[in-house]
């Protein structure tokens, strides 16, 4: 099952992340200053946009490692729980055939 905000919590963020990328960029662009230095800023911040970047993918690497790993730790109980009610399931029909039988 899914949690309640998941998605909209990461469209959020990336909604964010990419509205301050688009302001930060046309403000490096429009500042008054050299060329040089704008080329230095604008080097300078899509450095720290690709640490973000990266920062963020590792987190939501984390995050579907850990939704699978729970996946696979309910699908073997599921799996095990109806493993368990066909064996009985299989007994009882065993049991009453044979109760049957003598009859």
């Amino acid at each position: 099952m899914r949690e309640e905000g998941g998605d909209g919590t990461g469209s959020m963020f990336l909604s964010f992340l990419l509205g301050g990328v688009v302001g930060a960029a046309l403000a490096l662009l429009l500042a008054p200053q050299s060329g040089r230095e704008t080329r230095t800023r604008i080097r300078e911040f899509t450095e720290d946009m690709k640490e973000q970047a990266k920062d963020y993918a590792e987190d939501v690497k984390d995050k579907v490692t850990s939704s699978i790993e729970k996946g696979k730790g309910l699908y073997e109980e599921k799996k095990s729980a109806i493993t368990k009610a066909v064996d009985a399931g299989k007994e009882a029909y065993e049991k009453e055939k044979e109760r049957l039988a003598k009859e």
